[in-house]
């Protein structure tokens, strides 16, 4: 077991280890009596997962980022379809890795304090993109609008929760250590890419993205002065963008909490899907959750 390098920021302490009633009381306790403002989450408290314990820490071992990696590779390659390429080591076969994550703080959710790993976000800080040269977002959109808010902003990426756990319990887990990050290295602004799936029905097509996209772009885009471009775009012009398609609930959640488009999406082959470029600012969260953020 590999100890990895010191993290740019202190890490969150965000270890909880209690029953699960105490820890959905504690950490954004504020979402349960809300749920469908939760990115998401859409069922009411009662039927939360009955897991006795959810423990949640930052990955401080090099063997509890492969965790993290291995629930990845099931959900986005098993799941999603996703084509990744083969890698030079075959002992990490059956991984997704991609060369942001040396640089990334890795979340964690695990089912008890030494089960597997069921919940994990990565979380690239603004020292560390610039070590690497730039954050996973760069790579899909042109981001030089955004560049008076890089010293403050995090991005978020991987967002990933195993099938059998996808009922909210772990998702509150998640952000309820992310508030705690955040507000600890005094950061204020989150960007990410967020994933429509290019299947639909059963077909491949990008007519359900790009109607997802027309939807949504009507309420929720940024202001002209963060729009981005895509560098891959979605050939939207091509697509028929008037399927009456719901968004995916994650990314109805991030709306829910104030988080806009910054634009078209790109299209990524490799993961069969349209990816939505978005951004969330503390101080736009509903009053409830900016409390939880900068308490």
């Amino acid at each position: 077991m590999r100890e990895l390098p010191n993290p740019t920021f202190p890490l969150s302490g965000a270890l909880w280890s209690r029953p699960r009633a105490a820890l959905l009381r504690q950490a954004p306790a504020i979402a349960l009596r809300s749920p469908v403002a939760v990115p998401g989450v859409e069922i009411p408290a009662a039927e939360a997962p009955a897991d006795n314990e959810l423990h949640v820490s930052w990955a401080r071992h090099l063997d509890e980022v492969r965790a993290a990696q291995r629930l990845r590779y099931s959900a986005f390659v098993e799941e999603m379809g996703a084509r990744l390429p083969k890698p030079s080591d075959p002992r990490l076969a059956g991984h997704d890795i991609d060369l942001f994550d040396d640089y990334c703080e890795h979340l964690l959710v695990r089912l008890g304090r030494t089960g597997p790993v069921i919940g994990t976000y990565r979380v690239l800080t603004p020292a560390q993109a610039r070590r690497v040269g730039s954050t996973y977002s760069d790579t899909e959109f042109d981001l030089v609008r955004l560049r008076s808010l890089r010293d403050r902003m995090v991005e978020l990426g991987r967002s990933c929760v195993h099938r059998d756990h996808r009922q909210g319990g772990v998702v509150l887990a998640l952000w309820g250590a992310l508030a705690d990050f955040m507000n600890r290295n005094q950061l204020d602004t989150m960007i990410g890419c967020a994933s429509i799936p290019m299947l639909h029905n059963g077909i491949v097509s990008g007519d359900a993205a790009a109607s997802v996209y027309q939807q949504l772009s009507q309420k929720f885009m940024a202001p002209i002065e963060l729009q981005v471009r895509p560098r891959l775009p979605l050939p939207l012009g091509q697509l028929d963008c008037t399927m009456d398609v719901e968004p995916p609930a994650l990314i109805r959640g991030y709306l829910r909490l104030g988080a806009r488009i910054l634009g078209a999406p790109a299209w990524d082959p490799d993961f069969n899907s349209a990816d939505l470029p978005m951004l969330m600012r503390v101080a736009d969260l509903p009053g409830r959750f900016r409390r939880q953020f900068t308490a």
